[in-house]
């Protein structure tokens, strides 16, 4: 497994299986996530080929820079089984496993069933992408092999025929932050679709951090610097949270008071927490 941590993987990007010319710079574009795709980009007719070529991906993944996986169709289709049995199969294996279409804990067993053995067990993440599974959502996080769910818009929002923007879909993303967040796992939003919308991408990039998410999927490599960047700790931030850490050894862990605001217990541990986050996020990962 690759050593970056999965808290400390901000931004994610996919290949698709067929697209071997692309698999290189996938896995040196900056992505701390570089999966390869078995499911919505490859056509029906070319998922055989598409699962026996993806194991090219993980070649050289000992010296990956980003953690590396693979996206299977839906383990209760006969194109999931299948690739969950190649999967088992590869000689290097995939450090993620994200399984689509989850809708209870049971899903993820099956995959964890399949794939764990002595000397390998990889992160499942649940792609959490319908009505069914918002509405399972507590019993998904609670899934014995699960680290983290990512949350998908399209899919979502083709289920519900609702829009595909913040304010439709935010009933959805706050049931996954929150839930995961109570799990302690990890929560990843949808992409942007938007390719050539940095602002956008920005705003929605922020609001998806302010509810609680630890990073977001890209369409496109030139997507990758806004997300990490937003989903990465600011120097101010870094600075606010040594200024109230100092704040709270000053008063014992009692309630006082840093630049006008009131600050307490709760606001000590966010500082702590921060500043892990930081010093997670700078320890063997892409820059």
């Amino acid at each position: 497994m690759n050593p970056l941590t999965l808290r400390a993987a901000r931004a994610w990007i996919s290949v698709p299986a067929p697209a071997v010319n692309r698999f290189e710079s996938a896995k040196a574009c900056g992505a701390h996530v570089a999966l390869v795709d078995l499911e919505d980009s490859v056509a029906p007719a070319k998922k055989q080929h598409a699962r026996t070529i993806a194991e090219r991906f993980f070649d050289g993944y000992e010296t990956s820079p980003s953690l590396l996986g693979v996206r299977i169709n839906a383990p209760v289709l006969l194109d999931g089984i299948r690739d969950i049995a190649a999967i088992a199969d590869w000689r290097a294996r995939p450090d993620i496993v994200l399984v689509p279409k989850v809708e209870s804990p049971r899903d993820l067993d099956l995959v964890a069933g399949a794939l764990d053995a002595d000397d390998y067990r990889p992160h499942l993440f649940a792609l959490i992408e319908t009505p069914r599974a918002i509405e399972q959502i507590r019993e998904i996080t609670r899934a014995a092999r699960i680290s983290g769910a990512v949350f998908g818009t399209a899919d979502y929002a083709t289920a519900v025929s609702c829009g595909m923007g913040w304010e439709p879909t935010l009933h959805a993303r706050s049931a996954v932050a929150n839930s995961v967040a109570a799990a302690g796992l990890v929560a990843i939003d949808s992409p942007y679709f938007q390719m050539d919308d940095p602002d956008g991408l920005r705003v929605e990039a922020e609001r998806a951090k302010a509810l609680g998410f630890h990073g977001k999927g890209a369409i496109h490599t030139r997507q990758l610097p806004v997300i990490t960047e937003v989903f990465s700790p600011s120097e101010q931030d870094i600075a606010d949270a040594r200024t109230i850490l100092g704040a709270g050894r000053d008063s014992g862990n009692h309630i006082t008071s840093v630049g006008g605001q009131m600050v307490g217990r709760p606001f000590f541990t966010r500082a702590q927490n921060l500043l892990a986050q930081v010093d997670t996020q700078r320890e063997g990962q892409p820059q």
